[in-house]
């Protein structure tokens, strides 16, 4: 199982906020949990285009662009994409659920990766990073650091890759 090629150290802060495009990766067994606590993995959504966020409600950055990533669930549920925002705060659900209240973020579920396990399977670096998941659970994209996701080019970016297949048209005999 690959993960996908960290850039070098020189190219990194060049690539800080860039969605970099790859091909499809599959990814290693993972859990998280929903605001109940039960464990889901990737698996679970199979069949949707996934926006994976990781964050923390203590990360400055994180914070900034959660309401760019409520706006793009918004946006980008009719077409069967969902933005998993996976929390690594120790307080779980209470405390994420008190930061949605007080930012009035409305179309995000609660997600929680609270031990990083999940981050730390898929090689995430720091906070915030997002992964591009296609409708296969398939790594396609990935963005270290923080980005504005209802921007246009990006949310073009996110339905380009994760684009419902086209329905398959009947065959003439």
């Amino acid at each position: 199982m690959a993960l996908p090629p960290r850039p070098a150290s020189a190219q990194g802060s060049a690539l800080l906020g860039q969605l970099v495009e790859g091909p499809p990766r599959a990814l290693p067994e993972l859990s998280f949990t929903d605001e109940e606590g039960t464990r889901k993995s990737v698996a679970d959504f199979a069949g949707k285009g996934l926006v994976v966020n990781f964050w923390a409600t203590w990360c400055a950055p994180c914070v900034e662009e959660m309401p760019s990533l409520d706006r793009l669930q918004e946006l980008v549920e009719r077409e069967g994409i969902l933005v998993l925002p996976l929390s690594s705060d120790r307080g779980g659900a209470s405390q994420v659920r008190g930061f949605y209240a007080r930012t009035r973020v409305r179309n995000l579920d609660i997600w929680l990766d609270p031990q990083g396990a999940a981050g730390r399977a898929l090689g995430v670096r720091g906070l915030p990073t997002t992964l591009v998941l296609d409708r296969q659970g398939r790594e396609v994209a990935r963005l270290e650091g923080s980005a504005d996701w209802s921007a246009p080019e990006k949310l073009e970016a996110i339905r380009r890759l994760l684009a419902a297949p086209a329905p398959e048209r009947p065959t003439s005999t």
